[in-house]
């Protein structure tokens, strides 16, 4: 029986991880469904400047460039999301922040065709 055992853990790892795209982020602020982008300031308990301090501050270059940057709603949570690309590198460092607490609750690698795909699904959405 042990052979399998690396199957069986693999496995289990691939299960968890599709469930852990599946929770909720742990944020600490939930906007109403429809709240209005102009609302959204009001709502933020810290500013993007701060919050752009610490998604630059999670990456390792010293040379960045902020390729955009903005307050919104995503999976029910209010976040400062920002784009930023290293010099020398294809991908975009895609990093949410908290705009409660300040915390990073996502950083993901975007291709130069999944950042446009993403651009394209976000003109496409109502929100």
């Amino acid at each position: 029986m042990r052979p399998f055992v690396p199957l069986a853990l693999s496995s289990l790892a691939i299960l968890a991880s599709f469930s852990a795209s599946a929770k909720p982020l742990p944020c600490e602020i939930h906007p109403a469904k429809h709240t209005s982008n102009s609302a959204l300031p009001g709502l933020a308990k810290i500013s993007q400047a701060d919050a752009l301090k610490v998604a630059l501050g999670s990456l390792k270059s010293d040379a960045k460039h902020v390729a955009d940057g903005e307050l919104e709603i995503e999976r029910g949570c209010l976040i400062y999301s920002f784009d930023i690309q290293t010099p020398g590198k294809t991908a975009i460092d895609e990093i949410w922040v908290d705009a409660g607490t300040g915390k990073i609750l996502a950083h993901k690698h975007e291709t130069p065709k999944q950042e446009a795909a993403e651009v394209a699904k976000d003109k496409t959405v109502v929100k």
